[in-house]
C-alpha cells in the first residue's frame, strides 16, 4: 500500500516550530543570556505564537477542530466549540492529526519536566516562565480534547467493551467451573 504523506507539510511545519522554538530557546537560553527578563520575554512570546498558531491555524487544518471564548450579554464568559461534521473528519489525513496531537501532548510534558527541574534546582523565578508556557499549552490542550465530537462517545464505547467482556469472561470462568 502507498505511504501516506502529510496533507499539509507547511502547517505541520508551523505547528512544530513555535514548539520547538519556545523549548529551545528556554532550555538553550542560558548560554547566551544573563538576564532573566530575556529569558521570559522571548520565551513566553514564542509559547504565545505556538498557541495563536495551533488555536487558530493548526487545529483547523491539520484536525478540523477550534475553540473560542466570548463573552455574553450578561457579561458571562462562555466558551464556544466546533468540529467539522463526522464525514469531514473521516477524510481528515491521519499523518496530520497524529502529528497534532503527539506534539501537544510531549510539549505539555516537556514543560513539566522542565518545571520539576526548575524545583529541583530552587529556581522559582523560572517556574514562572514555566507556568506561563504550560498554561497556553494545557488551555489548547483542554480546548481541542472538548472540540472532540466523539470524545465521549468513544470512552462509552470503551467502558461498554470492557464491561461486556469482564462480564463474558466471568461467565465462561462460571461456566467452565461448573
Amino acid at each position: 500500500p502507498p505511504v501516506e504523506n502529510y496533507a499539509n507539510p507547511k502547517t505541520c511545519f508551523f505547528h512544530v516550530l513555535f514548539k520547538a522554538a519556545a523549548l529551545a530557546f528556554y532550555i538553550l537560553s542560558a548560554l547566551f543570556f544573563n538576564s532573566f527578563v530575556i529569558i521570559f520575554v522571548v520565551t513566553v512570546l514564542l509559547s504565545a505564537l505556538d498557541f495563536w498558531v495551533v488555536k487558530n491555524v493548526s487545529g483547523r487544518i491539520l484536525v478540523g477542530l477550534r475553540w473560542w471564548n466570548e463573552i455574553n450579554d450578561l457579561g458571562e464568559s462562555v466558551w464556544r466549540f466546533e468540529c467539522l461534521d463526522q464525514e469531514s473528519l473521516a477524510r481528515m489525513n491521519k499523518k496530520d492529526s497524529w502529528l497534532f496531537w503527539w506534539t501537544l501532548y510531549l510539549s505539555a510534558v516537556a514543560w513539566i519536566v522542565l518545571g520539576i527541574f526548575s524545583l529541583i534546582r530552587f529556581q522559582a523565578d523560572y517556574l514562572l516562565v514555566i507556568g506561563v508556557c504550560l498554561t497556553l499549552n494545557i488551555a489548547n490542550i483542554v480546548g481541542f480534547t472538548k472540540c472532540r465530537k466523539d470524545a465521549k462517545k468513544q470512552i462509552e464505547q470503551f467502558a461498554t467493551q470492557t464491561i461486556a467482556s469482564r462480564f463474558s469472561s466471568t461467565l465462561q470462568s462460571a461456566f467452565s467451573v461448573v
